[in-house]
């Protein structure tokens, strides 16, 4: 798992080019650091590979197992809704976030094949939050101003630990 302040986590994601093994096997390792982590979804980014990829799914949570390669967000829609967020990169850091609550999404699964998938439920926000990090986007950008001060301490205390100056 890569941690805050690692910079692929601000680069903008490559495509995948094509579908091999190496990307089959990236996926597995996603799958596998998401149930490890018990998170709901997983950036190719937050395990070191600057791809357009990730992962979702949580029986718990509602939000389908799946696998996205080079996802496009077709339709954003709706009302701006806050709901807290945390993230396996920035640990111990929540905060408020708002996001359209309907949401089209295009992308390839693990065999080439491209599928849309519309939803208004919590899969559309992890959709968003996931591709936000294929695009060098954390939640503590997006947070609202109050929670984005909470969260200083905690951003510099995990930049100290990397070995930066906070």
């Amino acid at each position: 798992m890569v941690l805050y302040p690692d910079p692929v986590l601000r680069r903008r994601a490559l495509p995948v080019a094509r579908i091999d093994a190496s990307i089959r096997a990236l996926v597995a390792e996603m799958f596998a650091t998401m149930d490890a982590e018990d998170g709901a979804g997983l950036a190719a980014p937050q395990v070191g590979e600057s791809l357009r990829i990730f992962v979702t799914g949580t029986s718990e949570r509602d939000v389908a197992r799946r696998a996205y390669l080079n996802p496009v967000l077709v339709d954003v829609a709706g009302d701006l809704e806050p709901m807290e967020e945390g993230c396996l990169s920035l640990p111990g850091i929540r905060g408020s976030v708002r996001r359209p609550t309907t949401v089209t999404i295009r992308a390839l699964d693990l065999e080439g094949n491209e599928f849309t998938e519309t939803s208004s439920a919590l899969a559309a926000r992890v959709w968003q939050h996931e591709f936000d990090h294929l695009e060098g986007v954390l939640i503590t950008d997006k947070m609202n101003p109050i929670d984005r001060l909470r969260v200083r301490r905690a951003l510099k205390d995990l930049k100290l630990s990397a070995g930066e100056d906070g």
